[in-house]
């Protein structure tokens, strides 16, 4: 008897199908939302997600809205099947229900076969996504004269549209406007949610997600090497092709993206400059966050080599961004509150920077993230913010942590024009909250970080004594209020 394909909500596209006449199953279940506050527009995307789904299949899908994953699987006769989840709780569960069939993962291109024997290899020391992204590369035979016929790249174009054209539209339908009907009838309920609702702005299908990925090759990818690490309060988008929370719902394989990109660069429609760090953000960093996750043990989770203690203070947690003055960390926050995204250099140098600084616990910084952003899921959260920003990992991930003062925030920026601290300052009442916490992280980590060379030398310029005391006990005074 054919088994029933049951698809996760992050399990979407056509690629974790193989028979286009295959029965599935699909549920929604509310009291996940129940557990923790999620962001209403993360909420919306994942049902609205769903619902299309079960939209397109027609007839061969059986949607089924329960309390539970257990109550709903009760309710199947047909043998089930359900690819590799992509979470260990999820697994865990898959594993516990009798006669459910786990098929190997999907939606990523090295396998865990291949990526454990390049980090089982001999003497290779901590893991690195570097040389991870070289492996893949070789492996898959990207960016190399091996790729394709062995044609070399037309000659590369420079030119970089200064405004692209905006990308093909998301248009609500009668799901969306049905979804924002459960959703406040659920918090009338008592469900709580954070962030703002709106329109939907991201995509919730194949094709929409399609669409934007070939907009996004088309007109913003020219872009990418010169504007990915930009922070603009007037372009939140810069470069950006916006199409996260589609590949982690399962919308979008990489592959076939990465591959796309590849073409771009050959047919000189983009240069290597943008296109190269496009493709190593998907072969390389998102292959390797998934792949760490299932590799290390998990207490990996529990990791604090910072021993950071303090708990996020009320107002980052529910994104009261008109609490805060410090222009950047106020712009940001805002964009999570009114759009639960922003690009990764924000994410990294405005948001999880004034975490590490402030020593907030590292556990509740990666929920928040998961929480809080359209794209979040277990898996990127647990590696990027443990890992890479808030270094509790004894570096298993990065070499050094994601702290830098206000000084490198205006390099790279526009948010240091018109506020009314001053990123060279870091004491006194105009000193930057990013240059004084910076210092005080230093001094407090000073055991932690001296092997650091870089950490070490920024040490040695603020090591006088009574600068030193004076900043630590101005940042303590600051402890958790907004700046």
């Amino acid at each position: 008897m054919p088994r029933r394909r049951w698809l996760l909500a992050d399990q979407l596209g056509p690629h974790f199908l193989d028979d286009p006449d295959q029965q599935v199953l699909l549920v929604e279940v509310r009291e996940l939302f129940r557990h923790r506050p999620t962001h209403r527009q993360k909420a919306h995307l994942i049902l609205s997600a769903l619902r299309h789904r079960a939209a397109e299949l027609g007839d061969r899908a059986l949607l089924l809205r329960t309390d539970t994953f257990r109550e709903a699987l009760a309710q199947v006769g047909d043998p089930l099947e359900v690819c590799h989840p992509h979470s260990r709780a999820a697994l865990r569960f898959a594993r516990s229900v009798p006669g459910l069939t786990v098929l190997p993962p999907r939606g990523f291109i090295t396998s865990q076969a291949d990526f454990a024997g390049w980090a089982d290899r001999p003497r290779r020391g901590p893991l690195r996504m570097t040389d991870f992204y070289r492996h893949a590369r070789r492996r898959h035979e990207v960016l190399t004269a091996a790729t394709g016929p062995g044609r070399r790249p037309r000659a590369e174009t420079r030119s970089v549209p200064v405004t692209p054209p905006p990308p093909p539209p998301i248009v609500e339908d009668d799901i969306d406007a049905e979804v924002r009907r459960d959703l406040d009838r659920w918090a009338a309920d008592g469900v709580r949610f954070v962030g703002r609702d709106g329109p939907r702005r991201y995509p919730a299908t194949h094709d929409e997600a399609q669409a934007r990925l070939t907009h996004f090759l088309t007109h913003r990818l020219p872009g990418y090497g010169r504007y990915a690490d930009v922070m603009s309060v007037d372009d939140p988008v810069l470069a950006h092709s916006v199409l996260s929370s589609s590949f982690n719902l399962g919308l979008l394989h990489p592959e076939p993206a990465v591959r796309a990109a590849e073409q771009a660069w050959r047919a000189g429609t983009a240069p290597r400059t943008a296109v190269e760090p496009f493709i190593r953000g998907l072969l390389g960093w998102r292959e390797f966050l998934w792949q760490l996750y299932w590799y290390f043990e998990p207490r990996y989770r529990g990791a604090n080599w910072l021993a950071a203690t303090e708990p996020m203070p009320q107002w980052f947690a529910e994104l009261d961004a008109d609490a805060v003055e410090a222009h950047c960390l106020a712009d940001v926050l805002a964009a999570v509150r009114d759009r639960a995204w922003t690009h990764q250099t924000p994410r990294l140098l405005v948001l999880a920077n004034y975490a590490l600084q402030r020593g907030w616990r590292p556990t509740e910084v990666a929920d928040w993230f998961q929480r809080c952003f359209v794209d979040g899921t277990h898996w990127v959260m647990n590696a990027t913010v443990i890992g890479m920003s808030q270094y509790a990992d004894l570096a298993r991930v990065d070499t050094r942590p994601y702290a830098v003062d206000g000084t490198d925030i205006d390099e790279i920026s526009d948010y240091c024009t018109g506020c009314r601290y001053t990123p060279e300052r870091a004491l006194g009442d105009l000193a930057c909250p990013y240059t004084g916490g910076f210092e005080s992280f230093l001094h407090r980590n000073r055991a932690r970080l001296m092997t650091d060379a870089r950490l070490a030398a920024e040490l040695e310029r603020r090591d006088e004594p009574e600068h030193r005391e004076a900043v630590l006990a101005q940042e303590e005074k600051r402890c958790g209020a907004p700046p």
